[in-house]
Protein backbone atom coordinates (compact mmCIF):
# COMPACT_ATOMS: atom_id res chain seq x y z
CA UNK A 1 0.00 0.00 0.00
CA UNK A 2 1.22 2.85 -0.84
CA UNK A 3 1.20 6.43 1.32
CA UNK A 4 -1.04 8.53 -0.23
CA UNK A 5 -3.52 5.13 0.48
CA UNK A 6 -2.62 5.28 3.95
CA UNK A 7 -3.16 9.15 4.05
CA UNK A 8 -6.54 8.37 2.97
CA UNK A 9 -7.45 5.78 5.32
CA UNK A 10 -5.85 8.25 8.08
CA UNK A 11 -8.18 11.04 7.03
CA UNK A 12 -11.53 8.88 6.93
CA UNK A 13 -10.46 8.24 10.79
CA UNK A 14 -10.46 12.04 11.39
CA UNK A 15 -6.71 12.22 11.63
CA UNK A 16 -4.57 14.90 10.86
CA UNK A 17 -1.84 13.01 7.74
CA UNK A 18 0.93 15.00 7.10
CA UNK A 19 4.85 15.04 6.04
CA UNK A 20 5.30 11.76 8.43
CA UNK A 21 7.04 8.52 7.75
CA UNK A 22 4.99 5.45 6.06
CA UNK A 23 5.22 3.59 9.58
CA UNK A 24 4.24 6.39 11.87
CA UNK A 25 1.34 7.01 10.10
CA UNK A 26 0.47 3.44 10.24
CA UNK A 27 1.50 3.33 13.96
CA UNK A 28 -1.05 6.33 14.45
CA UNK A 29 -3.83 4.53 12.41
CA UNK A 30 -3.15 1.19 14.37
CA UNK A 31 -3.77 3.38 17.89
CA UNK A 32 -6.86 5.33 16.76
CA UNK A 33 -8.83 2.26 16.04
CA UNK A 34 -8.15 0.81 19.32
CA UNK A 35 -4.95 -1.66 17.86
CA UNK A 36 -1.25 -2.22 19.66
CA UNK A 37 0.85 -0.06 17.56
CA UNK A 38 3.09 -2.77 16.97
CA UNK A 39 3.87 -1.51 12.73
CA UNK A 40 7.44 -2.07 12.02
CA UNK A 41 8.74 -3.36 15.35
CA UNK A 42 10.91 -6.34 14.24
CA UNK A 43 8.07 -8.46 15.86
CA UNK A 44 6.13 -9.41 12.54
CA UNK A 45 7.06 -13.21 12.95
CA UNK A 46 5.79 -13.31 16.27
CA UNK A 47 2.27 -11.81 15.43
CA UNK A 48 -1.43 -13.32 15.46
CA UNK A 49 -2.96 -10.65 13.74
CA UNK A 50 -3.62 -12.30 10.41
CA UNK A 51 -6.52 -9.98 9.33
CA UNK A 52 -3.89 -7.11 9.90
CA UNK A 53 -4.58 -4.57 6.67
CA UNK A 54 -0.54 -4.00 7.15
CA UNK A 55 0.26 -7.36 7.68
CA UNK A 56 1.87 -7.42 4.03
CA UNK A 57 4.51 -5.01 5.00
CA UNK A 58 5.16 -5.03 8.57
CA UNK A 59 8.66 -6.47 9.58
Amino acid sequence: MNVQEIKEIARQKGLKVGKVKKSELITTIQEAEGNYPCFDTGKADECNQVNCLWRIDCK
